[in-house]
């Protein structure tokens, strides 16, 4: 064998060798296992941002908002719902969570009246009726939505229904609360459609809802 056959053959073997990779790498980044908590959310068929949750029907649930008024998730049915899990001494994420949901509610104008915003506390030993008014009143969100309060009892089950993980201080003073950083979109019809992890953005969040909202 000639070095020129030789050259041709290792430079056929090395391309070959170049597509299989590329062709193996490929069909990894479209598996399943290439979405982390860090990925950004990506539009589904349906042009929703977040992950897809299939359409399955929101557990419906009851509880006081910082009005003290019973509220229930399934009677908002015929809007669009936020719903998102909260804690009113929170240190970090969960104001910032408050900031995003009115900016989100400040660009969809006066939509929103047509969008229904529920915030479930993770904290049933601090989160009273008054913190919740105190800590909507600071975020701005008195008129946007419904901080939702009660008893471990009333709370526990919300969490598990909507697989939230909440670790509650267990004193009624200082500590933090571990729990699941989600917003859920409920379409009209009170069905689950995405979700989002604390990468969400105020401007995804309101062109989903402008979605929901034609729907």
């Amino acid at each position: 064998m000639n070095w020129r056959l030789a050259s041709r053959l290792s430079v056929i073997t090395l391309a070959v060798f170049v597509v299989f990779i590329v062709a193996l790498l490929g069909s990894r980044a479209g598996g399943p296992s290439s979405t982390t908590a860090n990925t950004a959310p990506t539009a589904n068929s349906s042009g929703l941002q977040g992950t897809d949750l299939g359409g399955v029907q929101a557990p419906d649930f009851r509880l006081t908002d910082q009005t003290g008024k019973s509220i229930a998730l399934s009677q908002f049915k015929g809007k669009p719902i936020i719903l998102t899990f909260l804690y009113t001494h929170c240190p970090d994420q969960c104001p910032l969570t408050a900031e995003k949901l009115h900016a989100v509610m400040l660009n969809l104008g006066n939509k929103a009246e047509n969008v229904a915003v529920l915030a479930v506390s993770t904290d049933p030993k601090r989160d009273t009726v008054a913190a919740a008014l105190d800590f909507s009143k600071v975020h701005r969100m008195l008129t946007y939505w419904h901080y939702l309060v009660g008893t471990h009892n009333q709370l526990s089950p919300i969490w598990s229904s909507y697989s939230v993980y909440a670790a509650p201080t267990p004193t009624t003073t200082g500590g933090s609360v571990s729990h699941t950083t989600a917003i859920f979109l409920i379409d009209k019809q009170g069905r689950e459609r995405v979700y989002f992890g604390d990468d969400a953005t105020s401007a995804q969040l309101t062109a989903d809802l402008q979605i929901l909202l034609k729907q």
